[in-house]
Formats: C-alpha cells, sequence, structure tokens
C-alpha cells in the first residue's frame, strides 16, 4: 500500500467518526520526514481519542503499522506516525494555536479524491 493510499484511508476513518475540517498537505518535496501530513480536529477529549482509535484500528485492518503515537491521553494534539503519513488530529484550540498549516505552507494543500 503507498502513502497515498494510507492517507485516503486514513481520512475515510476520519470522516467516518465526523472529524472536523480534515485537510491533506503533501510534503513530499520540502521535507524527508514523510509525504503527507493529515490534519483534523474533534470537538472534545472522547471524540478526538475516538478518532485516534478508529484511524489506528482501520489502517492496522489494512496491514499498516502505527510506528509511534503520542498525546493520546491528553487528547488535546494526538499524532500518528504511520511512517509516510503523519495524522495530526487536534482540539481546536490548539490547532489554531499550532497552525500546521501556515508552518507547512511550503507543502501542497492536496484533495484526496485527486490521488
Amino acid at each position: 500500500m503507498n502513502s497515498s493510499e494510507i492517507a485516503k484511508l486514513a481520512i475515510g476513518a476520519l470522516e467516518d467518526k465526523k472529524a472536523e475540517d480534515i485537510k491533506m498537505i503533501d510534503i513530499s518535496e520540502v521535507s524527508v520526514i514523510a509525504d503527507y501530513f493529515i490534519i483534523a480536529n474533534g470537538a472534545n477529549r472522547s471524540q478526538i481519542q475516538a478518532l485516534s482509535d478508529h484511524v489506528e484500528e482501520t489502517l492496522g485492518r489494512a496491514g499498516v503499522q502505527l510506528k509511534q503515537m503520542e498525546g493520546y491521553d491528553n487528547a488535546n494534539w494526538v499524532l500518528l506516525d504511520f511512517r509516510d503519513v503523519i495524522v495530526h488530529i487536534f482540539d481546536r484550540e490548539n490547532r489554531l494555536f499550532y497552525d500546521l498549516e501556515r508552518i507547512w505552507r511550503d507543502g501542497r494543500l492536496t484533495d484526496p479524491d485527486s490521488l
């Protein structure tokens, strides 16, 4: 499974659990750490953890192994590292504060349907 397929699968899992404002940034041309960042937010701690669990479970069933997870207990910013695809799930306040879309503006906002 290539990185664009993994990204689409992760986005589908986020959509299943009603994640808000899902964005995908292609960073393959500007960084070696990953090909895609997926950024979304949830309404509260419980939803953020449910989103994280569902992404991990969905990708795991597809044979994509989670390399590392950070921030699950606090659930104000959960990072799921699937090597070439990194999923960031924020609460609303921290998403605005960290503003990854601005920091990674050298990447390309990508429509998952175009892959």
